[in-house]
């Protein structure tokens, strides 16, 4: 009985262990020390990451999983003549960890930055940031993307005429009701709404049309806190994040906030922004002239920020960042200098803090987790 009973305890502790397992999926710039997109099984419980499988593709800056995690979707951030940018669709083999082409489509514009897929898995969503546009396109059962659905291009200029001389679309983000798509255009300063129906995959102006930026800041990411009642906007420009109240096409300004220290001089080259999973932090990086992850407290009542800490990268360029399922880590992709950085985070103040881990992969740009 005793030797039974020994067992089963041992096996409740190595299934606990294994359902610590996780693969991340990492796109790159490609060129230099990067060939694709790379799959790794990362341990939240010790950060220790395993490198499993690679990919070779031609700068795949982008990933998103479909709802069942059985494909991924991927741009290639590429230009030419308008139409230099395209979208592939993997099939993602869990047992293996391995990623198998299944198709690829123009993404009917330049320099493809984000692609999301809709909570039904059946339609895909594309920034183009070159041409200013935006497409959607049907998924088959098979995770094949069809033909492009629908192109809406922006028109109009930002406060900021070296940056801002024309629409660059940098994100397009479906609502948590699957019903409105928000897309952030950091050339017009604007989050353009959209009424979206996913049974046709129509998607049309909302009757609010936009939710206005200040002048020159440059709208770039979205993160929507677990109570889907707040919205925070990234601006790279600027170098601010935005609360927001919204619901469908009404969006309410709670409260802009810097992300770089008082008193701090410099670029801000602002680029990702995540809302921990208890809804209590909020994260976002700064590249330019800082290197860093700012840490902020939100408000559980009304949903405003208080600046906790600021956490150097380690690093260059921290286009992306991610945390990983667990919520004990948090993951860096520094760009400029080849390598994600693997931090320890405190659940309960919000800090981070370095774990001594760290994935050595050229330009990285783009983290995602697949459950094994």
């Amino acid at each position: 009985m005793k030797k039974w009973l020994l067992f089963m305890a041992t096996s409740l502790v190595i299934g606990a262990a294994g359902a610590q397992s996780h693969y991340l999926i990492t796109g790159t710039y490609t060129g230099g020390l990067s060939k694709g997109i790379y799959v790794y099984s990362f341990d939240s419980n010790t950060g220790k990451t395993d490198s499993i499988s690679m990919v070779e593709a031609s700068n795949p800056s982008f990933i998103t999983l479909s709802p069942d995690q059985k494909y991924a979707f991927v741009v290639h951030e590429n230009g030419k003549d308008g139409k230099g940018g395209t979208v592939s669709s993997y099939a993602f083999n869990k047992s293996l960890g391995q990623l198998t082409l299944i198709n690829t489509q123009s993404t009917e514009g330049d320099y493809p930055c984000y692609v999301e897929i809709d909570k039904s898995g059946r339609w895909l969503f594309v920034a183009n940031y070159g041409t200013g546009n935006f497409t959607s396109y049907p998924v088959s059962d098979t995770g094949s993307i069809g033909d492009p659905k629908e192109t809406i291009k922006h028109v109009g200029t930002g406060g900021n005429p070296e940056r801002q001389e024309g629409p660059h679309v940098h994100s397009t983000n479906i609502s948590p009701d699957n019903k409105n798509l928000y897309v952030a255009d950091l050339g017009i300063d604007k989050i353009m709404l959209y009424d979206f129906n996913a049974a046709d995959g129509s998607i049309k102006p909302s009757p609010a049309v936009s939710a206005e930026s200040r002048p020159g800041s440059g709208p770039r990411h979205i993160a929507y806190h677990p109570n889907n009642k707040w919205l925070y906007l990234m601006e790279e420009i600027s170098g601010t994040v935005t609360a927001y109240e919204f619901k469908a096409d009404k969006f309410r300004e709670l409260q802009r906030i810097s992300s770089v220290e008082k008193n701090a001089k410099g670029e801000a080259g602002s680029a990702d922004i995540h809302v921990s999973a208890d809804g209590k932090f909020l994260y976002a990086s700064n590249r330019g002239d800082f290197n860093n992850i700012v840490i902020y407290q939100i408000d559980g009542n009304k949903g405003t920020l208080k600046q906790a800490g600021f956490q150097p990268v380690l690093g260059k360029g921290p286009r992306n960042f991610s945390i990983d399922p667990s919520g004990k880590f948090l993951l860096v992709a520094n760009q400029g200098s080849d390598e994600v950085v693997v931090f320890s985070r405190n659940e309960k103040t919000g800090l981070l803090t370095d774990s001594g881990q760290r994935i050595l992969v050229g330009k990285p740009v783009c983290l995602k987790w697949a459950t094994k």
